[in-house]
C-alpha cells in the first residue's frame, strides 16, 4: 500500500490538499516522539521521521510494512491484538509501558498511546499512535535497584557499624536526588500534551473535506499551524528536560557505585596497618559525604600542606573522618552563617605526628559541653545516637593517635583535630 492509496490520505483530498499535506508533513517531520498511522491490517500508512530513525530507515521504507517486519513474533502479535481491540471497541490504550523486543535480539521499553482512526463518516479505518522510548529511564531504574542490593551486601561486609551508617546515610542523600529526578520524569510524562493531538485530530476530522477552508479562513482554524508548531516545540523541550534528568540519574547512580566500591575496598582491609597518604584518606571520606554536602548546600574548602605518610588502618581512619565530616555538615546547616562552609586541613603536628582537621562555621559547641562531647551516649543533635564521637576517639587511640575538639561557643563553629602517627623517615 502506498500513501496515495491509503484511507488516511484520501481523507485529505480536496481543494486545499497542498495546505493540509504541508501540515501533516511538518508534523511528521518534526514531532520528537514516535508517531505512526496504520490501516485495518496494522500496516503503516504514515510515520514520523523519528519513527523511521528508530529503524535506521526513511519514512517511505516503512509504508505497507507491519511490526512483524521489525520486532519479535511475540511483540508483533501483542501489538496486533491491542490494535484489533481498539478498532473493535473504539477504546484507546493510553500510557501503557511495553517491553520492546527487536528481531535482532535487542530489547527496550516504550510508553505507548494508541487510538482508533476514523474517516469522515465515523468508520474506523485503522489506528494511530504516539509513543516514547523510555529505555534509558528503565535502565536507570534497574541499575538503581541493583545498586540498592549492592549497598546492602556491602554494609554486611563492612564489619564497622559507623562506616556502614555513614555510607548508607550518604547513599540516602544521593537517593533523594534520584527520587527528585525520577519525579520530574514521571511528572513530565504525566503532563505530556499527547492528548492535544487527539483533540486536534478529532477537530480536523469533524471538518471533513472542509478542513482546508477551515484552516484558511476560520479564525480558530488559522491557529492550527501555530498550535502544531507549539506542540512540536513543547515536545522538544520536554524531551530535552527528560534527557537532562536521565543524565542526572546516571551520574547519581555512578556516585552510589563509587561509594559502595570504596566501602568494599576499606572493609576488606580491616585489621591491616598500612602506610598511606593523608590527602587520599581525607578525599575518600569527603567523596563519601559529597551527596549530603551538596544537598544541604554546604561548601567544602581544602587546605592540604605537605606532610609525611601516616601508619594506620584504612577502615578505622575512614570511620573517624566520615563521622567528623558528617557532623560538620549538620553543624554548618544549623548555624547562623549565610554561607555554610566545612574546611578540611592537613598539616604537620608535633614530632612524628600528622594532623587531619575538620572545621565548620556552624552552630558551635557550648563551653560546658566541650569536655563531654566524647562521652558515650552524649549528643546535642536531635536523632543522634551519641556513640559516633566516643567510638572515633577510641579508634584513634587504638592507632596510637588522638582526637580533640575546640569551639569558642555557640555561633562560632567547631574544629576537630585527628592526630595520627607519621611513617618513619
Amino acid at each position: 500500500m502506498t500513501p496515495a492509496s491509503s484511507p488516511l490520505l484520501e481523507m485529505t483530498a480536496g481543494k486545499d490538499l497542498d495546505l493540509e499535506q504541508a501540515l501533516v508533513t511538518a508534523f511528521l517531520e518534526h514531532a520528537p516522539d514516535i508517531v505512526y498511522f496504520k490501516d485495518r491490517e496494522s500496516r503503516f500508512v504514515a510515520v514520523s521521521h523519528s519513527k523511521a530513525r528508530r529503524h535506521q530507515l526513511q519514512p517511505r521504507d516503512l509504508i505497507g510494512r507491519t511490526d512483524a517486519d521489525f520486532f519479535s513474533e511475540r511483540h508483533a502479535r501483542e501489538a496486533r491484538q491491542d490494535e484489533e481491540r481498539i478498532m473493535a471497541t473504539g477504546t484507546p490504550v493510553l500510557g501503557k509501558l511495553e517491553r520492546t523486543q527487536w528481531l535482532d535480539g535487542r530489547e527496550g521499553w516504550t510508553e505507548i498511546n494508541k487510538l482508533p482512526l476514523y474517516d469522515e463518516a465515523g468508520t474506523v479505518i485503522g489506528t494511530f499512535g504516539l509513543s516514547t522510548d523510555v529505555t534509558a529511564a528503565e535502565k536507570v531504574k534497574h541499575e538503581l535497584e541493583q545498586a540498592k542490593r549492592h549497598i546492602l551486601d556491602a554494609s554486611r561486609m563492612a564489619g564497622m557499624a559507623e562506616v556502614a551508617t555513614g555510607v548508607l546515610h550518604n547513599v540516602g542523600n544521593v537517593l533523594n536526588s534520584l527520587n527528585v529526578s525520577a519525579s520530574v520524569i514521571a511528572t513530565s510524562l504525566h503532563q505530556s500534551r499527547a492528548d492535544s493531538i487527539v483533540k486536534l485530530s478529532a477537530l480536523l476530522q469533524d471538518r471533513g473535506t472542509d478542513v482546508g477552508n477551515y484552516i484558511a479562513h476560520d479564525p480558530k482554524g488559522r491557529r492550527v499551524p501555530e498550535f502544531i508548531d507549539s506542540l512540536a516545540r513543547n515536545w522538544i523541550e520536554e524531551r530535552d528536560r527528560i534527557q537532562r534528568e536521565v543524565t542526572c540519574l546516571q551520574e547519581n547512580i555512578d556516585h552510589i557505585k563509587e561509594i559502595v566500591t570504596m566501602q568494599q575496598t576499606y572493609a576488606t582491609m580491616l585489621g591491616t596497618v598500612e602506610t598511606l597518604e593523608p590527602a587520599k584518606l581525607m578525599d575518600d571520606a569527603l567523596r563519601m559525604n559529597a551527596g549530603a554536602l551538596v544537598r544541604h548546600h554546604v561548601s567544602c574548602v581544602k587546605d592540604y600542606q605537605a606532610v609525611p605518610p601516616v601508619v594506620v588502618e584504612k577502615a578505622k581512619v575512614l570511620q573517624i573522618l566520615i563521622n567528623l565530616i558528617r557532623n560538620a555538615k549538620y553543624a554548618a546547616d544549623e548555624g547562623r552563617s549565610a554561607e555554610r562552609i566545612v574546611t578540611l586541613r592537613i598539616e604537620p603536628g608535633e614530632a612524628g605526628r600528622v594532623r587531619l582537621i575538620v572545621q565548620d562555621n556552624g552552630i558551635g559547641i557550648p563551653r560546658e559541653n566541650v569536655d563531654r562531647i566524647f562521652t558515650h551516649g552524649f549528643t546535642t543533635r536531635s536523632g543522634g545516637h551519641g556513640f559516633g564521637l566516643h567510638s572515633s576517639l577510641n579508634v584513634a587511640r587504638e592507632m596510637k593517635g588522638n582526637l580533640t575538639v575546640h569551639s569558642d561557643g555557640i555561633g562560632h563553629g567547631a574544629t576537630f583535630v585527628l592526630e595520627l602517627p607519621a611513617a618513619a623517615k
